[in-house]
């Protein structure tokens, strides 16, 4: 028997080379390369159009496609208002995170209405069974397909036609035209590949779970990102009861959105009011905490930051933050220095987003600020506070965007006191709020007692 012919691929764009290299030539990447068998040339994508004619753009008439409720609220907010017929969407996540359950709870809804199929590729249907029995779920009308063979599964789908099919997971998924195991960059791509174009033919809603790296990143190749529409993570400290889904690109709705969930015995419960998640209930004000209101997609959510600022013991102070960004503080602190006459150059500072939520905007940066000269002065900040407002090297405070909004969600919670940016001052009065605005650093620091 012939020995069978190798190539490398690279697991982030997908490339072919012949020799292993430590950077792949086509993106770029390092130690992206992995070694995988040479396959046949396959049939890929056909074009999406029934006619395969070229269209005018004015002439196609636009509408916007039905959506099917999941039955879960915080799902149906990430998702843009539900299912749409003909979407693919990725799902990722850490192992024994909550995707099938959370999945097998919306298909129980979703079947009383529509035609729905869970394809389990890593659980028996045994298993499967068990945790609906265990989640207490009305599954009578749910179709359960345990295989993980491309070929098989398409024809299921071809028959059945059903409005959602949930394919757990993807990486478990293989194709008989190729000769690659299961899991692979060549398998995961064509697999993929070939559902989507399932998906956008037959009208079917599709549902991928995907595997996640120890880097966090789904595995597999980047490509698969690309070729979906919706791609969702689903994340959360495996020793805590809360999850968080977040929505990091959706060609049906806007991206950045964020879902909240508990588990539970019973399975995934919705948290309907996710900013008591992120704010610690102390008896009394304590220096270091400054509650900011930062925004996820369309939801503002209130988060307590919290600093720790100790004389440091080394020559080289230590600068720490969970939940935010690491590098920003440095700068955040040197701009604290110059315009506020406030030195923490001999200082340590920690600096924590209670409740393990990531944010990634500037408009944390005044409530970090004002959290640290809490501290490092050992004065808290008055009571029923939030802040918010970027920070600019120059000192001065830059507006933040749907001011509006936050400082809305903050008086629903019962704050009474706000320091924004000057551009931020409401038109219209906020009523049982008094509203600080400033333009510089040093005015806020005057204001936050």
């Amino acid at each position: 028997m012939a020995k069978q012919k190798t190539i490398y691929s690279c697991t982030e764009c997908g490339g072919q080379t012949l020799k292993w290299q430590g950077q792949c030539p086509h993106c770029q990447a390092w130690n992206t390369l992995v070694e995988t068998i040479a396959e046949k040339t396959v049939s890929r994508f056909s074009p999406v159009s029934e006619s395969g004619e070229v269209q005018n753009l004015s002439m196609i008439e636009a509408r916007e496609e039905p959506r099917y409720p999941t039955g879960i609220e915080e799902l149906d907010r990430v998702l843009g208002g539900g299912m749409v017929r003909g979407g693919v969407v990725l799902l990722g996540g850490d192992p024994g995170i909550g995707k099938s359950t959370l999945l097998l709870q919306a298909l129980s809804y979703m079947s009383t209405q529509h035609a729905v199929l869970y394809v389990s590729g890593e659980e028996s249907a045994q298993q499967v069974a068990l945790r609906a029995k265990r989640l207490a779920l009305d599954v009578h009308s749910v179709d359960l397909y345990a295989e993980i063979q491309l070929e098989k599964i398409q024809a299921v789908l071809a028959k059945r036609k059903p409005t959602v099919a949930v394919i757990d997971s993807i990486q478990t998924v293989y194709s008989e035209v190729l000769q690659s195991a299961p899991g692979s960059v060549a398998q995961v791509r064509e697999c993929a590949a070939q559902l989507t174009r399932l998906a956008k033919s037959s009208g079917t809603c599709i549902i991928l779970v995907g595997h996640v790296t120890k880097e966090g990143a789904l595995a597999g190749p980047r490509v698969l990102e690309h070729m979906v529409d919706t791609v969702l993570y689903f994340e959360g400290d495996m020793h805590s009861s809360f999850r968080m889904i977040r929505a990091f690109k959706n060609r049906f709705g806007a991206v950045n959105e964020l879902g909240v969930f508990a588990m539970s015995e019973k399975g995934l419960r919705e948290v309907k009011n996710p900013s008591a998640l992120f704010l610690s209930h102390h008896d009394a004000q304590v220096p270091g905490s400054c509650i900011m209101v930062t925004q996820e997609g369309t939801r503002p959510l209130l988060v307590e930051i919290q600093a720790l600022v100790d004389e440091a013991r080394s020559p080289n102070p230590r600068r720490l933050c969970v939940g935010l960004e690491q590098n920003r503080l440095a700068m955040l602190l040197a701009v604290l220095h110059r315009h506020a006459g406030i030195p923490c150059y001999d200082q340590d500072v920690f600096i924590n987003a209670v409740g393990g939520v990531k944010i990634t905007e500037p408009g944390a940066d005044l409530a970090i600020l004002l959290a640290v000269v809490s501290s490092l002065k050992n004065k808290p900040l008055a009571e029923k506070m939030i802040v918010i407002g970027e920070v600019g090297l120059a000192g001065e405070i830059r507006p933040v965007q749907r001011g509006q909004e936050r400082l809305k969600e903050a008086a629903k919670l019962g704050f009474k006191q706000a320091i924004i940016p000057l551009a931020n001052k409401p038109k219209q009065t906020i009523d049982g709020m008094t509203i600080i605005p400033v333009a510089r650093l040093k005015d806020a620091v005057m204001h936050m007692h």
